[in-house]
């Protein structure tokens, strides 16, 4: 690159431009500008005018027109040229040029730097007999050909080496901080050093040089030992120096010169490799001596990178596509499993596993309403709040990611291990809610080509960076860090982030719903209640009265009436049960007439298969069949001492469940004069919430009601035929025989009272009473309790610390819940037998009859 030829149009500094010795000329009229020049070119190539120059000073020849030293068709066809140039870092590109009018060819390369234009020439060697694009068209289709980035680079730097000639070329990738590596290499198999997988301080390649690959994407050093020769003068008349950026032929810096020299190459070219104008990495050429190659090639070879940006950055694409349907396929997984009922929580499994496939992790958590789920490698719930109030600090709705949190949090301390590197997702509104994936410490070997923290010493050229004077590798163990999250990874967490937070409004838009249907419900079950409770009332009052007609003694009609009103309790427990699993007709017919029919079981039969009704129905049918007990305790066949009540169950051949029940042996009956609340439960009720048909007729050897349900709200069991299950009074009883020192825990007097009479009763000989956790454990430390009933729910807290002190101090126990869905709530405490308010003396019993009471009597 020893032929060069440079015009601007002010006189400036074109320092370490050419090899050669340049002078000042003169004023080129036909451009309007000065031109500066190597007066051996001009010697060597300029024969016409050849006398002009020869022996003459620079300060001689200012004025002098281009057309002095270069033919005039020349000159004119330069400035045809010129047009093609649309913006200042436009290259316009002449192969072959005959400048002199005879056999001499030029390469030259034409661009505008500020208000210049700088034209470069480069003899041809070669003539016009070959096709550069011919040989880059079939090593693309080779690169095009691999399926990942390391494969594609490989290939590329062995096609590369091909086309340029060089010893060794290198695919040099940049990181994040600037640094970079060598991911690929091409070189003679002879050659026993390697630079493959050395990692290169980003102190190689400063900030501005980087800069300036991108805007001149190739440059070649054909030898690092020529004579740089300088430019004059060294400004322009303002001060300014030319813009050398996109020169082409410009001398580089003595400092990476001697940085060339020191790993033994004579030649070297670096590539651009530009993706979405960004500087993604170089292609690094070397060679043992110098290396010339002409314009023409040098183009084909840039032509050559820029294809293989574009195949770089189609497989980025492709790989970001295919995180992007994994993340859709995450998004249709994850909002069936919503559609179905499930949660967030309940999900999570299923997102753990679906988000491995795209985002590498050791740990994965869930924390989301103060729930904390994990699988894998992962801090603990205490450690991962401090990392939470941390991530509640970054920035709102996007997703954060570091592979050094130590770095960013500093007290994380000893856990950091589990946590080196997080990917924290958001799902709500507002941070505190999140998705977390989790990378472990990599205690790795980076192989550094030199020590990267001291690139920067004191040399020939001052306290400036100096090239490392041996480049044997350098290892540095990288602490407290994990594998860097790609950018493909994040492209799929911001994917899975609005996957999340659509689940979450569809979770709450659902929850507003319910929220109305509980709301419309609750109105519903008001109205009933205020039905139920007047129907309550008299009913007891119509038990009290059917108990004394049938009790001798005052303490026969106490039990009676007590057993009677806890069937009744329990009649209700279902009714408002929450478990939602099927339960069969018998035990709802049972529970409803055991508060009125005692020992007394040929009173009501049931007869076909036994019958389960669905969750949706049990409710509806609990209400139906309570009216007609009631009604049949009031005025049908159970108002009778011989009245009886057949049931009987089977199936139409469509699936449908019918229900037929026929009373008998009572009083003749009539249809009512007026329809009251709970004939239209009867008679609406069924129809208009299962879908199905009821059939009441008042015949005069008593009421006969016919219900069929359809297949969806029932399911059928053929098992033998089941008798009512008596209630409490029926069984018999003994009872346990107590003594010493009780305790009952109960915030309501009126019941703890109640309890605390039939303790007594037992053979209690102290009884305690305890209306709250505190006085509770007072009491309990400061006596020898034999046994205790706890209350689970004591207004705003609960008996678990009592419970938890009995049993420690292997004190017996029973809890007692009026509440028939209280199972999670128990679950939290120590085993004990359970029993249902209201207390009578059986139920009391029984749940102490299982207690082991050695030495209480």
């Amino acid at each position: 690159m020893n032929d060069s030829f440079i015009s601007t149009d002010t006189p400036v500094d074109l320092t370490n431009c050419d090899r050669e010795p340049i002078h000042l000329l003169g004023n080129v009229q036909p451009f309007g500008a000065l031109i500066a020049v190597s007066s051996d070119w001009l010697i060597q190539h300029a024969s016409a005018n050849i006398d002009k120059i020869t022996g003459t000073e620079a300060g001689d020849m200012i004025g002098a027109p281009l057309a002095s030293f270069l033919p005039a068709t020349s000159v004119e066809k330069l400035r045809r040229k010129l047009s093609a140039s649309t913006h200042e870092n436009a290259v316009t590109r002449l192969f072959g040029f005959p400048l002199f009018s005879d056999s001499r060819l030029f390469d030259i390369s034409i661009h505008q730097s500020g208000q210049s234009y700088v034209f470069e020439f480069e003899a041809k060697a070669r003539g016009r007999e070959h096709d550069e694009l011919a040989l880059v068209t079939p090593m693309l289709q080779r690169i095009s050909a691999e399926s990942n980035i390391a494969s594609s680079a490989d290939q590329a730097a062995r096609q590369l080496r091909a086309l340029s000639g060089f010893d060794r070329v290198m695919v040099y990738r940049f990181g994040p901080e600037g640094d970079g590596k060598v991911i690929a290499e091409a070189k003679d198999k002879t050659d026993d050093e390697t630079y493959f997988g050395l990692q290169f301080p980003a102190s190689d390649i400063p900030r501005q040089a980087r800069a300036l690959y991108k805007k001149n994407l190739l440059r070649l050093i054909s030898d690092v030992d020529a004579t740089v020769s300088p430019i004059v003068p060294q400004t322009s008349p303002e001060g300014e120096p030319l813009d050398l950026s996109m020169a082409v032929t410009r001398a580089v810096s003595p400092i990476h010169l001697e940085y060339l020299r020191n790993m033994k190459v004579k030649a070297s070219m670096s590539v651009s490799i530009v993706i979405r104008g960004e500087l993604w990495g170089l292609f690094a050429c070397h060679h043992r001596e110098p290396l010339y190659i002409d314009y023409e090639r040098r183009t084909a070879i840039e032509l050559f990178a820029q294809f293989y940006a574009y195949e770089l950055e189609r497989q980025e694409s492709r790989t970001t596509a295919d995180a992007i349907q994994q993340a859709q396929r995450l998004h249709d997984r994850i909002m069936m499993q919503v559609s179905s009922g499930d949660s967030l929580i309940s999900a999570f499994p299923t997102m753990a596993r679906e988000i491995a496939k795209t985002i590498p992790y050791d740990g994965i958590a869930l924390y989301s309403d103060g729930a904390y789920l994990t699988e894998g490698s992962t801090p603990d719930k205490a450690d991962f709040q401090r990392i939470a109030r941390f991530l509640n600090t970054a920035a709102a709705s996007r997703v954060y990611a570091t592979d050094h949190l130590a770095a960013r949090m500093p007290s994380i301390g000893a856990f950091q291990d589990t946590c080196a590197g997080v990917l924290a997702i958001p799902i709500s509104r507002r941070p505190r809610d999140y998705i977390v994936l989790f990378r472990r410490e990599i205690a790795h070997q980076v192989q550094w080509a030199g020590n990267p923290h001291k690139p920067v010493d004191v040399g020939a050229f001052g306290a400036r960076l100096t090239p490392r004077k041996s480049f044997d590798v350098w290892k540095e163990d990288v602490a407290n860090r994990s594998e860097q999250w790609s950018p493909t990874a994040l492209r799929a967490a911001e994917a899975i982030r609005v996957t999340l937070l659509e689940v979450v409004l569809k979770l709450a838009d659902e929850a507003n719903v319910e929220r109305k249907r509980a709301q419309d419900q609750q109105e519903l079950l008001i109205a009933e209640l205020n039905h139920r409770v007047r129907n309550v009332l008299g009913l007891i009052r119509s038990l009290v009265s059917q108990s004394r007609k049938t009790t001798t003694s005052i303490d026969d009609f106490t039990r009676a009436v007590d057993g009677r009103i806890h069937a009744l309790a329990q009649a209700h427990d279902q009714l408002t049960a929450t478990e939602w699993r099927p339960v069969a007709l018998r035990e709802l017919l049972a529970v409803e007439f055991s508060a009125y029919v005692t020992n007394q079981a040929d009173r009501l039969i049931v007869t076909g298969p036994v019958l389960l009704l669905a969750p949706e129905a049990f409710s509806t049918m609990a209400l139906v069949f309570h009216e007609l007990v009631t009604n049949s305790v009031k005025y049908g066949a159970l108002s009778s001492d011989v009245g009886r009540v057949d049931v009987t169950v089977s199936q139409d051949p469509d699936g449908y469940a019918r229900i037929k029940w026929v009373e008998s042996g009572g009083p003749s009956v009539q249809a009512p004069t007026r329809r009251g609340f709970g004939s239209t439960i009867i008679e609406k009720s069924v129809e208009f919430e299962l879908k199905g048909t009821s059939d009441i007729h008042f015949a005069m050897s008593g009421l006969r009601a016919e219900f069929t349900l359809p297949e969806r709200t029932v399911e059928f069991r053929q098992l033998a035929p089941l008798a009512p299950e008596g209630t409490a009074v029926t069984a018999p009883l003994e009872k346990p025989q107590l003594s010493g020192v009780a305790m009952v825990v109960e915030d309501n007097m009126i019941i703890a009272m109640d309890a605390s009479e039939i303790l007594s009763e037992l053979g209690a000989d102290t009884v305690h009473v305890a209306s709250s956790v505190a006085e509770a454990l007072r009491i309990a430390s400061a006596n020898t309790l034999s046994l205790a009933v706890l209350d689970v729910n004591l207004g705003s807290e609960t008996s678990q610390p009592v419970a938890e002190y009995l049993s420690a101090s292997k004190v017996p126990f029973v809890l007692a819940s009026g509440y028939s869905g209280a199972g999670t709530t128990l679950s939290q405490f120590p085993p004990a037998p359970v029993v249902s308010k209201p207390f009578t003396i059986e139920t009391l019993s029984r749940g102490l009859s299982k207690l082991d009471l050695k030495g209480t009597g």
